[in-house]
């Protein structure tokens, strides 16, 4: 009998910071060691994407995606569609963003952050790549931009770091998008987010780290990587009462269904 544990997908993490210089190599075989065979980094800043970009290409395991992260809307130059559609070229650049809005620190750029969001959508429509969104305390307006947008043409979606209300998760998955579950839902005090994917389909839920950030139990208050995807994962079976083998299987169709070039780039390995 194997002793490999079931293979999942961190479908979002941050390999490109700091926290992780030249630790590459063994992160991400400690990841192998626990499962997680895939990984998504993601680029916050456009200058920062050859850097991404290089970690991609170095590492078999590792994909990226590029955008302007909303709290740095303000002081980083504005994106152009034509800047996005030109970096989605690269055979591992995944999906478009991360993009969103944050109006908890960064309120004061709301109008900024909403003009960078609806130029990664159409992004996401001209390249077919998924959009990755980042949303805190900004529902009624990414709930009504998202809507708006998919209306004038449709694009795929997932919702980084699922934790926002119901309204919103309700929202997202009445377009045919994700809902992506971090460490903050194996939080002890997270049942009402646990609740809220409780009624998502298991078919739109995807696991991720968002490392070094929001490292789950039992390494809260620890820097994440991404290995720690497993935790995440087994809570996520417990919520849908699933086993972690069956609800890992899951979520690995669910990413390669959505971010489907890096599904192609692996078959043709």
């Amino acid at each position: 009998m194997s002793t490999q544990p079931p293979e999942i997908v961190d479908s979002h993490c941050h390999l490109d910071f700091p926290d992780f210089d030249g630790e590459h190599a063994a992160i991400i075989a400690r990841a192998r060691e626990a499962g997680v065979m895939r990984m998504v980094t993601i680029c916050t800043r456009l200058r920062q994407e050859p850097r991404v970009r290089a970690i991609a290409e170095a590492h078999a395991p590792v994909f990226y995606a590029a955008g302007t992260h909303p709290m740095s809307a303000a002081d980083e130059p504005l994106a152009s569609v034509e800047d996005l559609v030109a970096l989605a070229r690269h055979p591992k650049f995944v999906g478009i963003g991360e993009s969103g809005l944050d109006y908890h620190y960064t309120a004061e750029s709301a109008a900024r952050q909403q003009e960078s969001l609806r130029i990664h959508i159409e992004a996401a429509r001209q390249t077919r790549l998924p959009l990755i969104i980042h949303a805190r305390d900004a529902d009624d307006d990414m709930t009504r931009i998202l809507s708006e947008e998919h209306r004038a043409g449709p694009y795929d979606c997932v919702m980084h770091c699922f934790s926002s209300g119901r309204g919103l998760a309700e929202a997202a998955l009445d377009l045919g998008f994700y809902l992506s579950m971090s460490g903050i839902a194996a939080f002890p005090k997270s049942q009402e987010l646990r609740d809220i994917f409780a009624t998502a389909p298991v078919e739109r839920v995807l696991v991720e780290t968002d490392a070094p950030y929001l490292a789950p139990p039992p390494h809260r208050g620890k820097r994440n990587e991404p290995a720690y995807t497993a935790h995440t994962a087994r809570v996520g079976a417990e919520v849908f009462g699933m086993d972690y083998a069956d609800f890992a299987r899951q979520t690995t169709q669910n990413f390669d269904r959505l971010f489907a070039r890096a599904a192609a780039w692996r078959k043709a390995a």
